[in-house]
């Protein structure tokens, strides 16, 4: 295997949700001053690269996500001075920051917006998609993701706008060299100032269909196959990196929503000058069927880790995550929220995480084992694709609501948007006012604060899990491989490199194991345990797993 020591590749990154991270001011939202005050905290962690969600100037039709100045920082998170001072920060402390690139689309508030829908003929028109009806209706059938036609008539010039999310996210054409050339600008802007890179939103979907042809009837449930196979989306990104981020060396990684297995050596082939890494969702939305909760099964999720890795191959690169602000918490969705067992299983969960071949990506709250949110009404959601499915699946009568939310209580992305857990304090010591989204009632059982005085807590088995991917290379470019894939309770794997070969044995339970480790391998050593005190002798290949017991063993 050829090592390239990229510096992403040898990193672990934090995604900083600002709203919901910590409030310096007292109004209810998080911002930028609150996040310099508690880079300690991420320090101490081991972090070496932090991911901000948008902190743009934004009117927060999808929660920053629809940008109105993309050169502004958002009024409620601070000033360009507090943007500086925190990046700053971030550098005394040798952390990089990398920020979200949000260009499919912008808030139908930015300036080339109000310019293009002006009139047919101005020079901003084509900096968006613009078509006529077709029989009275939208100029195709491609759905929206948050509801309802993906088109949106105009009444200043009688022509529809294309938007794949909210209307008030209009899709940019990148089409026009114009726009490419401007944000290729931005971009410039924000590296100059010292960012290292970007997460970059939906970004296959930037290249449209030649022709914008409806869909099939079997491809209108899941339109992103469609809207992420694009013709020229590989020319623009091939172009993104020469002109921008190359001489930069700045790190990139796509949300490949859409995008599959065949796929995706397309974007991450080192070969081919594109992206440095992408998000794969088949984990995430193993269980998944839109908005709709299916049962899933330990061997789907070690199939989906064997592909995923085999997918890279030796020229590409792959990212680690089980939770992020569009997901439900993982110890909810993967590992065991009840109180007896959380502890545990979120520490099983970042041994998973952080013994990838991969850049493992945290999620603000994965350190604590922070879970799913207890909603029970619509009204306690904030989400903007929560209200477009209450509105077009219950207010037309083709879902009841208590189907609808019983699904929610599972799936929905607010749960990871709820305020992060400082304290024992009221609203967990996130804000001194009221919270812009409620503070999960077990704030006082689960905080950064009880955590950081223990020693056995889940924050810090992931500040030695960090510290151990620093020292052990094997655990960062190793070779991946699943030993056991039809155990239907144990994820057993080794990473080797050279002559450094490690095991992994995680029990996805709450019963006891009695386990013979496949192929003959021996251990050598415990490296590891997630605190379940069972102890090995030299040479042994039988272990007894304790429930929810992850281990990092040295392998003879």
């Amino acid at each position: 295997m050829v090592r390239n020591l990229s510096w992403w590749k040898e990193a672990v990154v934090y995604q900083i949700y600002p709203r919901s991270f910590s409030d310096s001011n007292g109004d209810g939202i998080g911002d930028l001053p609150g996040i310099t005050a508690r880079l300690d905290y991420l320090k101490t962690l081991g972090v070496d690269v932090i991911w901000l969600s948008p902190h743009f100037d934004s009117p927060n039709a999808d929660n920053g996500y629809d940008i109105r100045d993309y050169r502004k920082v958002m009024a409620e998170f601070g000033s360009m001075a507090d943007f500086d001072h925190m990046l700053a920060g971030m550098k005394t402390r040798g952390m990089k920051l990398i920020i979200d690139l949000v260009v499919n689309h912008s808030s139908d508030e930015h300036e080339w917006f109000v310019a293009s829908r002006r009139s047919r003929d101005n020079p901003w028109r084509d900096y968006y998609i613009w078509r006529d009806g077709r029989n009275g209706g939208p100029p195709n059938n491609y759905p929206s993701f948050f509801g309802g036609s993906a088109w949106k008539k105009d009444g200043a010039t009688g022509q529809y706008y294309l938007h794949y999310f909210a209307e008030k996210q209009p899709d940019l054409n990148w089409e026009n060299p114009k726009v490419r050339s401007e944000i290729f600008d931005l971009m410039r802007f924000w590296l100059e100032k010292g960012v290292s890179g970007f997460r970059m939103d939906v970004i296959p979907f930037i290249s449209k269909q030649e022709g914008l042809p409806d869909l099939a009837p079997e491809q209108l449930s899941h339109p992103e196959f469609v809207y992420a196979n694009g013709p020229r989306a590989h020319e623009y990104l091939q172009a993104m990196q020469r002109e921008v981020l190359a001489p930069y060396d700045a790190m990139s990684v796509g949300e490949a929503f859409g995008v599959d297995f065949e796929q995706a050596p397309l974007f991450t082939d080192a070969r081919r000058r594109e992206l440095s890494m992408i998000f794969h969702f088949d984990i995430v939305r193993l269980d998944r069927d839109n908005w709709r909760k299916k049962d899933w099964t330990l061997p789907q999720l070690k199939a989906m880790y064997t592909k995923i890795d085999q997918t890279t191959g030796e020229h590409g690169w792959n990212t680690s995550f089980l939770c992020n602000h569009d997901n439900p918490r993982s110890v909810s969705h993967f590992g065991d929220d009840d109180p007896a067992w959380r502890v545990q299983s979120a520490k099983a969960l970042a041994t998973l995480m952080l013994t990838q071949r991969a850049t493992p990506f945290l999620y603000q709250g994965d350190e604590l084992g922070m879970t799913n949110y207890p909603f029970e009404r619509i009204e306690q959601y904030d989400d903007v694709e929560v209200k477009g499915l209450w509105r077009t699946l219950v207010e037309t009568g083709k879902v009841p609501a208590a189907e609808l939310l019983a699904h929610l209580r599972a799936t929905s992305r607010d749960h990871a948007r709820t305020p992060m857990q400082w304290s024992d304090a009221a609203h967990g010591g996130f804000t001194t006012g009221t919270p812009w989204l409620a503070v999960n009632p077990n704030c006082a059982e689960i905080n950064a604060a009880s955590q950081l005085a223990d020693a056995n807590s889940v924050y810090h088995h992931h500040r030695r899990l960090i510290g151990l991917r620093r020292k052990v290379p094997a655990l960062v470019h190793g070779a991946f491989r699943d030993l056991d894939p039809e155990h239907p309770k144990v994820f057993a794997y080794t990473r080797t490199l050279a002559d450094q070969r490690y095991g992994v044995l995680i029990n996805f339970g709450r019963e006891r194991l009695d386990y013979s480790l496949p192929q003959g391998l021996r251990i050598a050593a415990v490296v590891l345990d997630n605190g379940s005190g069972v102890t090995v002798a030299d040479g042994a290949s039988r272990v007894v797993l304790a429930p929810w017991q992850a281990t990092v063993y040295r392998l003879h």
